[in-house]
């Protein structure tokens, strides 16, 4: 079951959240969330430089560990905009960066899982790798889709990180897509929910000063609630866009979602791409709503993929394959009179073509 709807105007006083502009002020849009536009096609790096998949042979899904300050530092060195990644909040109020629910570690050869959000913030430090070369950590493991449970091995390894210390160690210029996370399985009440988004919008006053930053989650009241607190950044609602669903009929589908964005003043939409591809009727009504949009999912690392979504007017993508597609999106975005040198020629699409192109992917996806 997803997270159960909670009203926004049940959240309790939240007079101690500061709201002096000065302290939480964005220059990713100057002229206010009233008047917010990407200013550019976005490529954001999934979990800084890819997102890990501890059962694949591909060795770009092992490349650095996800969610470290190495992976991010990596993807820094990129042409890319942004990264994006997890944040959740631990037992003691420390936000830290983390994508899976639960921690998973091994003690004289007995596996055992605790669940992030009910560990301390020193004791979640103390899984993996450690900062200290004298110190030896807990093993790390992770458990896959399929229920198996793996050694969490990758060529470069980092220790697991807080949310402040990616904004103290990272290039201040790339942007910080923060993802709220939540667990689909928990209901969460207000007062639950509010005590855990707290901590982290008190971290991007303290820290954020002028670095791009948005916030997104696929939980409809916690991207509400983030747009409640705070008025100075971007808040995007993640939503499968149909390819999945919940218990909560907001998250099933990109019609739900412009009418959560729109009723409660969020700025945009990230969608799995297959629910665009779909359903690319939605990207008008998205337009004339006034909201950005975005994707994610594994075609993102397919360049024709992308450029598609270029045409279609999507504004954004969040990709695995950080250096392919930041050089795909490089090559698809130089100007048309290129000399005869060029031997990458990028399509070249007819609005007949195109129509006809966007009829065609839809039953294409469904198979």
């Amino acid at each position: 079951m997803s997270l159960k709807a909670i009203h926004v105007t049940e959240v309790p006083s939240l007079d101690n959240f500061p709201e002096n502009p000065s302290l939480c002020a964005s220059r990713f849009s100057p002229g206010g969330l009233s008047s917010f536009k990407i200013p550019k096609f976005l490529v954001v790096g999934h979990r800084g430089h890819g997102m890990n998949m501890l059962q694949s042979t591909d060795p770009r899904f092992s490349a650095f560990k996800e969610n470290s300050i190495l992976s991010f530092n990596a993807a820094s060195k990129l042409p890319l905009d942004f990264i994006e990644f997890d944040v959740q909040v631990t037992r003691d109020g420390c936000p830290v960066i983390f994508h899976d629910d639960f921690i998973y570690s091994e003690d004289n050869g007995v596996v055992y899982e605790k669940r992030v959000t009910e560990v301390s913030s020193s004791e979640f430090m103390s899984y993996g790798k450690q900062r200290e070369t004298e110190k030896s950590g807990k093993p790390l493991l992770r458990k896959t889709k399929e229920g198996k449970i793996l050694k969490w091995c990758v060529q470069q390894d980092d220790s697991l990180c807080t949310l402040q210390e990616a904004f103290e160690k990272v290039e201040p210029k790339l942007g910080f897509n923060i993802e709220l996370k939540l667990d689909d399985n928990l209901v969460y009440s207000s007062d639950h929910l509010s005590r855990l988004l707290l901590p982290i919008l008190q971290v991007v006053c303290d820290y954020g000063k002028d670095r791009p930053i948005i916030f997104s989650s696929f939980h409809p009241d916690a991207a509400l609630l983030a747009r409640k607190l705070q008025s100075n950044y971007p808040v995007f609602f993640l939503t499968n866009g149909g390819t999945q669903m919940y218990y909560d009929v907001r998250r099933n589908s990109l019609e739900e979602a412009i009418k959560v964005c729109v009723e409660g003043g969020l700025q945009g939409i990230v969608s799995e791409v297959k629910g665009v591809f779909r359903n690319p009727a939605a990207v008008n009504r998205i337009k004339e709503s006034k909201l950005s949009l975005m994707t994610y999912g594994k075609l993102n690392n397919v360049a024709e993929a992308v450029y598609m979504q270029h045409l279609m007017g999507i504004e954004g993508v969040i990709v695995d394959y950080v250096e392919e597609m930041t050089e795909a999106v490089r090559e698809m975005m130089k100007p048309s009179n290129r000399d005869a040198h060029d031997t990458k020629p990028k399509p070249n699409f007819s609005e007949r073509e195109l129509s006809f192109l966007l009829k065609l992917i839809p039953e294409l996806i469904q198979h």
